[in-house]
């Protein structure tokens, strides 16, 4: 660790685990409920479990990346934060808000949470992974700026290189996207068209750019490729992201009501969205090809290699799979849809958070180098693990939404089953599932224990530790 004020990360990449945790134990709930629908009810009826589920996601992912942040832009500036003590007091502020609003999902009918929490006032709750209460939203935009503030100083004031460009661009892109979460219209063909805006352009389109950044900023530091060949990549990869994620908003439009031209732009612009996932894989590939050293610390590469194959697969292929409006026609809201997402929140985002850590977690704590082998050992293990068990988890969805499509929506002659006789069809998938989300919980486990396993004195002496850095 090269600046005092990169340990003010530390704690947003402990929550933002501590969180991801969270999510995986509901996803679980979730998955039993799947096959016994009263499991837990009424204690925790399914779309409360859905509700806390989908929003642990968004807010450990914002978390990691917020601690990705302000790890790498010091460092990338070549200047201390411009103010730490503003980004602990946001953190708290954060996590307070996030851990009073899912104890608000699970304690309270949600009809009364939006009384209690004045929504009658500035509507905005309801819709899907933007149920926050508003006050919610309102702190999460008073956090935004005030984060933003911070790192735009420090990038403004000390060195300019293209990672903190790219990266402060995703950042102000992801804040003004949110502000559409505050329109609410009556109209529901309008409500989905802006709502798009936020789902659709945060996932496929400016956090693209973050993970493009911090995929950069790893492997510049893990492989010693000269800065310059990383960014010249980097470049090429976000404006393919931009150009076909914003116009790729369009296969969202198909049967939602907006001109039937959707149906071309949305196709037409969503086939070249796999460009910049294969671009990103051969880019890291080709890096760690390329490296000129060989850096200790190979959990973090292993990390990053893995966040560019599988983004590739879930991001990349599986939107593919049924992105094209005649193949969408049979497919939108079936299990395929699932599929697509699990991989793809995985391995682009999930993925390059838990990269970041591994990289950035043992230099806060004087270990520059990594931690030692076999805590390493059991790191990539971890990461085998849980690559291979959400790869399970995507083909056990991909079976199903295929055979939900052959027997719910194909048949013209009158015999296509209801849905619900549909999902029995589709337990067996469903149990298969489930194994495969236990087996991702081991994975993530392994992924903590890994931090815990004391280092050798042989190991650091070899990593030259220094004395850790609290926050």
């Amino acid at each position: 660790m090269k600046y005092q004020s990169q340990a003010v990360a530390m704690p947003y990449f402990v929550f933002a685990i501590i969180l991801f945790i969270g999510q995986v134990a509901f996803g679980l709930i979730m998955g039993l409920q799947y096959v016994i629908g009263d499991f837990l009810f009424p204690l925790i009826p399914f779309n409360v479990a859905r509700m806390v589920h989908t929003n642990l996601l968004i807010v450990w992912l914002l978390f990691g990346f917020m601690g990705a942040t302000y790890y790498l832009v010091p460092e990338e500036a070549q200047r201390d934060l411009e103010s730490p003590w503003l980004a602990r007091l946001l953190f708290w502020v954060f996590a307070a808000a996030g851990t009073l609003t899912i104890i608000g999902y699970l304690a309270v009918p949600y009809a009364r949470l939006a009384e209690l929490t004045g929504n009658d006032l500035l509507p905005t709750m309801g819709r899907e992974f933007l149920e926050q209460p508003t006050i919610t939203k309102i702190g999460i935009v008073v956090v935004t700026l005030g984060f933003l503030y911070n790192v735009g100083l420090t990038i403004l004031r000390g060195r300019k290189t293209v990672i903190n460009m790219v990266l402060i661009t995703g950042l102000v892109g992801l804040a003004v996207m949110f502000l559409f979460a505050f329109y609410n219209p009556a109209s529901l063909t309008l409500d989905k068209y802006f709502w798009w805006w936020v789902v659709h352009l945060w996932v496929e389109g400016v956090w693209e750019l973050i993970m493009g950044s911090i995929l950069a900023f790893v492997l510049i530091k893990t492989t010693g490729v000269d800065r310059e060949v990383i960014e010249k990549w980097l470049y090429v990869i976000i404006a393919m992201a931009l150009i076909s994620g914003i116009l790729g908003t369009g296969h969202h439009y198909f049967y939602i009501g907006p001109p039937e031209y959707w149906l071309w732009i949305g196709s037409v612009f969503s086939a070249f969205e796999p460009l910049p996932f294969f671009m990103m894989m051969l880019f890291a590939i080709n890096m760690v090809r390329r490296r000129r050293r060989n850096h200790t610390n190979r959990a973090a590469t292993t990390w990053a290699l893995g966040t560019s194959i599988v983004a590739f697969l879930g991001a990349g292929v599986w939107g593919f799979l049924h992105t094209l409006a005649p193949v969408n026609y049979y497919t939108h809201g079936t299990q395929l849809t699932a599929a697509h997402g699990h991989l793809a929140f995985f391995g682009a985002y999930a993925m390059i958070n838990m990269a970041i850590i591994s990289y950035a977690v043992p230099a806060l704590r004087g270990r520059p180098e990594g931690n030692g082998a076999r805590a390493q050992s059991l790191e990539i293990a971890s990461c085998w693990l849980m690559s291979l068990s959400m790869l399970a988890i995507t083909l056990c969805l991909t079976a199903a939404g295929a055979m939900q499509v052959w027997l719910q929506r194909l048949p013209e002659s009158g015999q296509a089953l209801s849905f619900m006789a549909t999902q029995e069809k589709l337990e067996i998938f469903y149990w298969l599932r489930f194994g495969a989300g236990v087996a991702f919980m081991v994975g993530l486990l392994l992924y903590v224990a890994s931090f815990f396993v004391p280092q050798r004195a042989g190991e650091a002496e070899a990593a030259g530790e220094e004395r850790p850095v609290t926050a």
